[in-house]
C-alpha cells in the first residue's frame, strides 16, 4: 500500500450535532468523504477513525475499512493528527503517503485530491495543503492592513493569489508526519481547489449552505430504486392551468415523460403519482400513462409511508420527485428526494437531486432516463422460491408492444379502445361526442373504420336501395355518405390529441391503408373480415406500423397464414366472435390462453356482447387490451349501436378493469397490513 486516506470522524460536534451523519444530497457527510478517497485515482485504501457505530456502520456501507478510536483520542481537544497517527499504529500500515481527509468538506473533488498526492509522491513537496486562491484584503479588528498597504491599493490582475486554508484535505509523507507530529513539515505545498468545493460545514447555517448548492455541484449518477412517486402540479406541468370558457381545466404535460414511464415500468419499476388536489385533469394523464394516482390527500407522508408498506418497498430505494412545500414530508420519507429546478428553495435544499429539466417541460422524463440507466440489463442470480417464481412469470410475460408512448402486454395496464367504428353515421360532431365518451371514460384510444366503398361494397349490392335517415338512396351511395375523408379524419386527429387519446382505424382495402399512413396513425387494425386478405396484409406490414389482429370467423390455419405475413414483432392478437350481439356460450373466452401459447404475442379481447361481465372476465384470463363498440345512444339508427357500450357502461368497464388490475396482484403471497390486526386478535396457534 503506497497511499493511505484517513477519514476522522468523531461522534461529537459542538457546532452540528452528529455532523458527520449529517445529509447533504441525501448522502451522509462521511460517505461523501469516502466516496471521494475511493475515487481518487492514486489512493490505495480508506480508513476511517470513529468512535461511534453508527458512523462506523455508515463508512463500512460507502466501502471504508473502520478504526476504533478510542476514548482520550475523541474529545474536543484532540488533534486530527493523532488520529491519524493512532489509525496507522491500529492497521500496523506504514504507506509511503498519507492523506488526512476531513468530512466537513463536503465537495471534495477526487481529482484534486490525486494531483495532491502526486506533488508528494514526485517529490515536488513534503506536505500538501488545499487552499482557496483568494484576492482578499485582510485587516485587523484596530483597522491595518494585514496583507496590504492600505495606502497602495494594487488592481487585482496586479497581485499573486494568496491561499486560504480551507481544511478539504492534507497530504503529507508519512515519516515525516511520525517524526514532527503535526501535519505542515519540510517542503509545503498547497493544492488549489475551487470555491465551489471549498465551503467547510462548521455550524447550522454552512450545513443549509451546502445542502442547497449539492444538487447542482454534484455529479450526475444513476438513480437506483425500485419505485418512483411523483406530485402531479409542478412535476408533470409546469404548474400553470388553462380555464376555457365552460369552466374546463387543461394543463400544459410533455410527450416525453410518456415514454419515459413507459420505459421505467418496462424495466419492473412501479410508479404513482400522488396529488394533494383532487383533479379529473390528473386522473385522466395517469391513465394515459397507465399508472395508479391517489388524489385529495391531506398529508402526502402518512399517505406514502401506508403505500410503501403495501408494496412492500424499501424507502432508500425509492425516489419522491416534488416542487413545493407540500412534497417535503414525502421528500424525507424516501432515500432518493428529487426536485424540479423551479421548485421551492425548499424543497431544493432537501433533495438528493435537482433535475435540470422544469415541470411539463421533460422533468419526469429525466427523471425516467437516470433511474432506467441504473437498472441491470437482465436480472441476475436468485432471491428465494418468491423471487423465483417472480422471475418464472416475467419470463412468460408477453410483449409489451408500443403503440405511440403506451406498452401493451402482460403485465402492463389493460389498453381500452372505444370503437366508434361507423357510430359516428358520417356526423363529425357525434364522432367528437363519442370520443368524448372514450376520453371521460378513460379510455386510451378510439378506433374508426376506413374503406373505399367503391372497392368494397360487393357488386350486387351497390345498387341496392336503402331506406336511410337522410331519405332513400344506393347501398353504395349510403356507404359514401357515411364515409369520413382527409378533413375530418385531420379534425378527428387533431380533437383526440387535446383529448389525450390515440385513434386509428381498421382498413378495409388498399387505398385506406395509404389514406390512414398519410394520417400518420400510430396503429392499424386488421377487422376480422379481412384476415384472409393477404394482398391487404401485406401492404400493412410493409408500414412496419404495430398492428392489431381480430381473430373473429377465423381458424387457426386462416390465422397461421396471416401471422405468417405480418410477423410477431409488433403483432398484438385480439379474440373475437363476430356475432352481434354475442350470446355468452359463444364467447370462448380460453381461446385467448390459445393464442398467447401458439403465437407468442400479447392477446386482447374484442367483444360485441352486451353488458360488461365478459370483458371483464377476458381481463382476468390475461386480456392486455379490451375494445368495444360505443354509442350515444343504443336505439340511434345504424347497425352497430344495439351491440355498443353507452357512455355510463363504458365509464364502467374502465372503472372495474382498473379494480381488477389492481386485485390481481403479483401472485407472491404475504400478509397484508389490514390483516394485522385481525390476525392478532383471530389467529390461534397450537403445537
Amino acid at each position: 500500500m503506497r497511499v493511505l486516506a484517513v477519514v476522522p470522524a468523531r461522534g461529537g460536534s459542538a457546532g452540528v450535532p452528529l455532523k458527520n451523519l449529517a445529509l447533504v444530497g441525501g448522502v451522509p457527510l462521511v460517505t461523501r468523504a469516502v466516496r471521494a478517497c475511493l475515487r481518487a485515482e492514486l489512493v490505495d485504501e480508506v480508513v476511517v477513525s470513529t468512535d461511534h457505530a453508527g458512523i462506523a456502520e455508515t463508512a463500512r456501507l460507502a466501502g471504508a475499512t473502520v478504526v476504533d478510536r478510542p476514548e482520550e483520542l475523541s474529545g474536543a481537544t484532540a488533534s486530527s493528527e493523532s488520529a491519524v497517527l493512532h489509525a496507522l499504529d491500529a492497521l500496523g500500515a506504514d504507506p509511503e503517503v498519507v492523506v488526512l481527509v476531513q468530512c466537513t468538506s463536503a465537495f471534495i473533488d477526487p481529482a484534486d485530491l490525486s494531483a495532491a498526492v502526486r506533488k508528494v509522491l514526485d517529490g515536488r513537496a513534503d506536505s500538501v495543503v488545499s487552499g482557496l486562491p483568494t484576492h482578499e484584503f485582510l485587516w485587523t479588528a484596530g483597522g491595518g492592513g494585514i496583507n496590504h498597504d492600505p495606502a497602495v491599493r494594487p488592481r487585482r490582475q496586479d497581485r499573486e493569489p494568496q491561499f486560504r486554508e480551507n481544511g478539504a484535505f492534507y497530504v503529507m509523507r508519512t515519516s515525516g508526519l511520525r517524526e514532527r507530529g503535526h501535519r505542515f513539515f519540510g517542503e509545503v505545498a498547497v493544492q488549489p481547489v475551487p470555491p465551489q468545493h471549498a465551503v467547510e460545514i462548521d455550524n447550522p447555517e454552512d450545513l443549509e449552505l451546502v445542502r442547497a448548492l449539492a444538487p447542482f455541484l454534484d455529479e450526475p449518477e444513476p438513480i437506483d430504486v425500485d419505485a418512483v412517486i411523483t406530485d402531479f402540479d409542478g412535476v408533470h406541468t409546469d404548474d400553470r392551468a388553462y380555464v376555457d370558457s365552460e369552466g374546463r381545466e387543461m394543463v400544459l404535460v410533455s410527450r416525453s415523460d410518456g415514454m419515459g414511464v413507459s420505459l421505467l415500468r418496462r424495466s419492473g419499476v412501479k410508479v404513482l403519482v400522488m396529488s394533494t388536489e383532487r383533479n379529473p385533469v390528473v386522473a385522466a394523464r395517469a391513465r394515459k400513462l397507465g399508472v395508479p394516482v391517489l388524489q385529495g390527500l391531506a398529508d402526502k407522508r402518512t399517505v406514502l409511508r401506508d403505500w410503501l408498506t403495501i408494496e412492500g418497498l424499501d424507502p432508500a430505494r425509492v425516489a419522491y420527485v416534488g416542487n413545493d412545500v407540500n412534497d417535503l414530508g414525502p421528500m424525507a420519507e424516501v432515500g432518493w428526494p428529487v426536485a424540479t429546478p423551479d421548485a421551492h428553495p425548499r424543497v431544493r435544499a432537501a433533495a438528493r437531486v435537482v433535475l435540470t429539466r422544469p415541470g411539463g417541460s421533460g422533468a419526469v422524463r429525466e427523471l425516467c432516463d437516470r433511474v432506467v440507466a441504473a437498472r441491470p440489463a437482465a436480472s441476475a442470480g436468485s432471491g428465494g422460491p418468491a423471487a423465483g417464481a417472480a422471475e418464472a412469470r416475467t419470463e412468460r410475460r408477453l410483449g409489451p408492444v408500443s403503440i405511440g408512448d403506451v406498452p401493451v402486454g402482460d403485465g402492463e395496464p389493460v389498453y381500452v379502445i372505444g370503437e366508434i367504428g361507423i357510430n359516428h353515421n358520417g356526423d363529425l360532431d357525434i364522432a367528437r361526442r363519442l370520443i368524448d365518451v372514450a376520453a371521460d371514460a378513460g379510455c386510451q384510444a378510439v378506433k374508426f373504420q376506413k374503406r373505399t366503398p367503391a372497392i368494397c361494397v360487393p357488386e350486387e349490392q351497390k345498387g341496392q336501395i336503402r331506406q336511410t335517415p337522410w331519405g332513400e338512396m344506393t347501398y353504395l351511395e349510403y356507404k359514401e355518405r357515411t364515409e369520413f375523408g382527409h378533413d375530418e379524419y385531420r379534425q378527428i386527429a387533431k380533437y383526440c390529441d387535446e383529448r389525450g387519446l390515440h385513434w386509428f382505424a381498421s382498413p378495409w382495402d388498399v387505398p385506406s391503408v395509404k389514406f390512414l399512413e398519410e394520417m400518420d396513425v400510430l396503429v392499424h387494425k386488421v377487422a376480422s373480415a379481412s384476415v384472409a386478405d393477404h394482398a391487404l396484409l401485406r401492404v400493412l406490414a410493409a408500414t412496419g406500423k404495430p398492428v392489431i389482429l381480430s381473430t373473429g370467423m377465423s381458424t387457426l390455419t386462416e390465422i397461421d397464414q396471416a401471422v405468417e405475413i405480418l410477423g410477431t414483432e409488433k403483432l398484438i392478437m385480439m379474440h373475437a366472435t363476430s356475432t352481434y350481439p354475442l350470446p355468452p356460450e359463444e364467447a370462448n373466452l380460453r381461446t385467448i390462453t390459445t393464442l398467447k401459447e401458439r403465437y407468442g404475442v400479447p392477446v386482447g379481447y374484442s367483444g360485441h356482447e352486451r353488458g360488461l361481465q365478459i370483458s371483464l372476465a377476458a381481463v382476468t384470463l390475461g386480456a392486455v387490451c379490451v375494445e368495444r363498440h360505443i354509442t350515444l345512444d343504443r336505439t340511434m339508427w345504424g347497425s352497430d349501436h344495439a351491440a355498443s357500450l353507452e357512455p355510463a357502461g363504458l365509464e364502467h368497464l374502465v372503472r372495474d378493469i382498473r379494480i381488477i388490475e389492481q386485485a390481481m396482484g403479483d401472485g407472491v403471497k404475504r400478509v397484508f397490513p389490514g390483516e394485522e390486526a385481525p390476525k392478532a386478535r383471530l389467529r390461534r396457534v397450537t403445537v
